[in-house]
């Protein structure tokens, strides 16, 4: 087995004391070293693979270098596991490590992963969710550091959503800015979602920002449909009752992408065509969005973006209290005709 190479070593190496070395390599003030024994320093470490040890330098700051990520079923789930690559691009850009467990939704998975990241004694603690929702915490370790993300608990100050009332004005404004003001239909208007935190904490600004734009524009929509759950197959019944109605829709604004692919496959059989016929715009930027053809329009959630956003409030000295709102953006693809 190849011995560690420690600070003495390189101290040797460079001609310098331990101390100094410590020093420059722990980027610790007072050092007092001329350029060029820094630089002596650093060029001994890199000769011999320098690489501190993990154990002493938690000794030395009291911490572990490492936090831990908690969800339900973001991991398994490849739409939102995106919020884990933002949370490690983050964690590497700050030299921390992160312990990953995943839930399923059960209480006692969640209490054990909560134990065997407090017995780790991680820096900090981030619990994910898949959807936007209220979640229930066993009691959190006493100064444990959290934050949440895509999802919000009574028992955490930081929380990293969605900015989800936003892109129902944004999706809104785009349809009503290709001319489609006299022939909108919503199709998942969601009545517990909007209403149930246990559902839903962000849902109900979306149909928020919806109606803003329209009540803007002076807009009534010509349909309103109400779907139970956001799945293809009710997204298809919606939408054939409402073309089966006369009513005189030019656009489905459909409340996620799921919902849209049904609604596509009514239009489909009624020999509708998108976006000749009929323009499709709709929310999440689920991986079907893309596969559709032509391509859905539709505004993105930002799992990336909050994975980073979650860890950088984590590390930071003094996070601001309260809701955290990372922007929805709009993919604009070729769903969308412009009517005028």
């Amino acid at each position: 087995m190849n011995k560690r190479t420690t600070l003495a070593d390189v101290a040797e190496r460079a001609g310098m004391s331990k101390t100094a070395v410590s020093l420059v390599l722990n980027n610790r003030p007072g050092s007092r070293l001329s350029a060029d024994a820094v630089a002596r320093i650093h060029e001994a470490a890199r000769e011999l693979n320098y690489r501190p040890n993990p154990q002493a330098r938690s000794l030395r700051l009291g911490t572990t270098g490492t936090v831990g990520f908690i969800s339900d079923d973001v991991t398994v789930t490849r739409f939102a596991s995106a919020m884990i690559r933002g949370l490690l691009d983050a964690a590497d850009e700050s030299d921390r490590g992160v312990l990953i467990a995943e839930t399923f939704n059960h209480p006692k998975q969640l209490r054990k992963a909560l134990d065997s990241m407090a017995d780790r004694q991680v820096d900090g603690l981030i619990f994910g969710a898949l959807s936007a929702r209220l979640i229930d915490l066993p009691p959190l370790p006493d100064g444990m550091r959290t934050v949440t993300v895509n999802c919000v608990s009574p028992d955490v100050r930081v929380a990293v959503l969605p900015d989800e009332e936003q892109a129902g004005y944004a999706v809104t404004r785009h349809l009503l800015d290709a001319g489609h003001r006299d022939g909108i239909a919503i199709i998942g208007n969601a009545p517990i979602a909007r209403t149930d935190p246990q559902v839903s904490v962000t849902i109900g600004r979306r149909f928020d920002g919806i109606h803003r734009a329209l009540s803007e524009a002076g807009v009534t929509p010509v349909a309103v449909a109400d779907i139970e759950k956001w799945e293809p197959w009710n997204g298809y019944d919606a939408a054939k009752g409402v073309l089966e109605s006369g009513a005189p829709a030019t656009a489905l604004l459909c409340l996620n992408d799921r919902v849209a692919f049904g609604a596509e496959q009514a239009m489909h059989e009624k020999g509708l065509r998108v976006p000749d016929d009929l323009s499709v715009a709709s929310f999440d930027d689920d991986q079907i969005a893309s596969y559709l053809r032509p391509g859905l329009t539709t505004a993105r959630l930002p799992y990336l973006e909050m994975g980073r956003r979650a860890l950088e409030l984590l590390l930071a000295p003094d996070p601001t209290p309260g809701e955290h709102l990372v922007e929805m953006p709009l993919q604009v693809r070729g769903s969308i005709r412009a009517m005028n």
